[in-house]
C-alpha cells in the first residue's frame, strides 16, 4: 500500500477524532438543551464522513477494487441525524410548553381550510 494513502487515511481518522472531541466539549460547555444538541449532530455527521472516506481509500488500496459499500453508513447517518435532531427539538419544545414556560414561542397555527360546498 502506498505511503500517501496511509497518510491520507491517518489524517482523516485524526480529523474524525477531533470532531468527536469537539462534540464532547460542546456537550459540556454549552448551556441549554437546544445549544447542546446542535454541536454533536454536526460533528458526528462530519466525523462519520471522514471515517467513511478513510475506509474507501484504505479498502480500495488494500483490495484493488473500488470499495463503495461503506458509503451506506455515511448516507444513513446524513439522513437520520438531522431528522433525529429535529424530532428531539420538537419534543423538547412540546415539554416546555406543557410546563408553561413563558420563554417558549407558541406553536404555529395554520388557518383552517375554507369549507367547500358539497353538491
Amino acid at each position: 500500500m502506498p505511503l500517501w494513502i496511509e497518510i491520507v487515511v491517518a489524517v482523516l481518522l485524526l480529523l474524525s477524532a477531533v470532531m468527536a472531541i469537539a462534540s464532547a466539549l460542546g456537550l459540556v460547555r454549552l448551556g441549554d438543551f437546544f445549544r447542546r444538541m446542535h454541536v454533536p449532530a454536526l460533528t458526528a455527521t462530519l466525523g462519520v464522513w471522514c471515517v467513511t472516506i478513510a475506509s474507501v481509500f484504505y479498502f480500495t488500496a488494500l483490495t484493488g477494487t473500488l470499495a463503495l459499500d461503506v458509503w451506506l453508513i455515511a448516507i444513513l447517518m446524513s439522513i437520520t441525524v438531522p431528522v433525529t435532531t429535529v424530532l428531539l427539538a420538537r419534543a423538547a419544545l412540546f415539554r416546555m410548553r406543557q410546563r408553561g414556560d413563558p420563554t417558549v414561542p407558541p406553536p404555529i397555527r395554520l388557518r383552517p381550510a375554507p369549507e367547500r360546498d358539497q353538491d
